[in-house]
C-alpha cells in the first residue's frame, strides 16, 4: 500500500515536473526571443550611433570648408574683377609690350622709359585702355627664368632683365651694346648646350669676304 502511494505521489511529482519543464522551456524561448531583440535593438543603437558621429564630422567638415568657402569668394571675386580689367586692357598691355620689343632694344633705361610714356600718351589719345600699373618685366618673363638668366652671368638690374627679354622674346636679331662683355658671358652660358659658335668681325671667315 505505502508503495503504491509512493508511486502515486511520484507520477504526480513527475507530472508537475514536465509541466514546469515545458513552462522553463517556453519561458526560455520567450528569453531567447527577447535576447535577439535585445542584440538587434544594440546593434541598430551603435549603428545609430555611428552614423549619428559620421553625420557630426561631416557637418563639421561642411561647416569648416562653407567658412573657408567664405574667404575664396572674396578672393574669387576680387580675382575675377581683376581678370575682367586685364581683359579689358589685354589689348593695350600687348601693344606696349610689342612695341617694347621691337623699338627698344638700342636705347639706355631713359630712353627707353620716354618711348614707353610717349606710346602711353598716344593710346590715351586714341582711347585705347590698358594697365596703368603695367610691369613690362613681369608681363614677358617669370621669375624662375630671370634666377635662371642670373645664373648664367646676366646682371639682375632692370636694364639687363630687359636686354635678356629683348634677346629671347623678340623676332629679330638682337644688337647689344656690351662694352663690359656681360651679355656676351651669358649669351656663352645659355647657349653653351646648344652648339654655339662664337666668331668676330676680324676672323678670318669675315676678312676673306671683304
Amino acid at each position: 500500500a505505502n508503495l503504491a502511494l509512493q508511486e502515486g505521489r511520484l507520477a504526480a511529482a513527475q507530472m508537475e515536473l514536465n509541466n514546469a519543464q515545458i513552462q522553463l522551456d517556453e519561458k526560455q524561448k520567450e528569453l531567447d526571443e527577447v535576447q535577439a531583440m535585445y542584440d538587434n535593438a544594440m546593434k541598430e543603437k551603435q549603428a545609430l550611433l555611428n552614423d549619428a558621429e559620421a553625420c557630426r564630422r561631416k557637418m563639421n567638415n561642411a561647416t569648416a570648408l562653407i567658412e573657408g568657402l567664405g574667404g575664396e569668394k572674396l578672393r574669387w571675386t576680387a580675382s575675377s574683377k581683376n581678370f575682367q580689367n586685364q581683359i579689358i586692357n589685354l589689348v593695350g598691355n600687348v601693344l606696349l609690350a610689342t612695341g617694347f620689343l621691337s623699338y627698344s632694344g638700342p636705347f639706355n633705361q631713359e630712353y627707353r622709359n620716354l618711348l614707353l610714356q610717349l606710346w602711353k600718351k598716344e593710346m590715351d589719345n586714341s582711347k585705347i585702355p590698358y594697365s596703368n600699373d603695367l610691369n613690362l618685366t613681369g608681363m614677358l618673363v617669370d621669375n624662375t627664368t630671370v634666377g635662371e638668366w642670373n645664373l648664367q652671368g646676366l646682371p639682375n638690374d632692370d636694364l639687363s632683365i630687359q636686354n635678356g627679354i629683348i634677346v629671347t622674346k623678340a623676332s629679330r636679331y638682337p644688337l647689344l651694346i656690351d662694352p663690359q662683355g656681360q651679355g656676351k658671358i651669358w649669351i656663352k652660358n645659355k647657349e653653351k648646350n646648344n652648339g654655339l659658335q662664337v666668331t668676330a668681325m676680324n676672323h678670318k671667315f669675315f676678312r676673306s669676304h671683304i
